[in-house]
């Protein structure tokens, strides 16, 4: 089993910035590719970034790119996500999610792929 404990959301201008954090437990987190999943109103939870358990590949949705970065720290097992230029339609419920990954270079990006979740953090953007 894995435990995920996000952290870091909160309320933010336009324009601001937020980073979240992913602390994991119970398993060896190296092995783990990572991802964030976020559920903003009405709307389906949806892909945001994913990372590697090497570290050395992300993928991020379209809308973010460029103003959003996962990174992870396997030392602290812990993942991020860094968060620029928000808009309120980044308003959402920000889940991590992890997988076990035979290849260090594996990224995933739908939800059934993902067999851990965590309870996740709110983001919201005021206008």
């Amino acid at each position: 089993q894995v435990q995920l404990v996000e952290s870091g959301g909160g309320l933010v201008q336009a324009g601001g910035s937020l980073r979240l954090s992913c602390v994991a437990s119970g398993r060896t987190f190296g092995y783990y590719a990572m991802g964030w999943f976020r559920l903003g109103p009405e709307k389906e939870r949806e892909f945001v970034a994913a990372i590697s358990w090497s570290g050395d590949n992300t993928y991020y949705t379209d809308s973010v790119k460029g103003r959003f970065t996962i990174s992870r720290d396997n030392a602290k097992n812990t993942v991020y996500l860094q968060m620029n230029s928000l808009k309120p339609d980044d308003t959402a419920v920000y889940y991590c999610a992890a997988r076990k990954s035979t290849y260090y270079s594996d990224y995933f990006d739908k939800i059934d792929e993902y067999d851990y979740w965590g309870q996740g953090t709110q983001v919201t953007v005021s206008s």
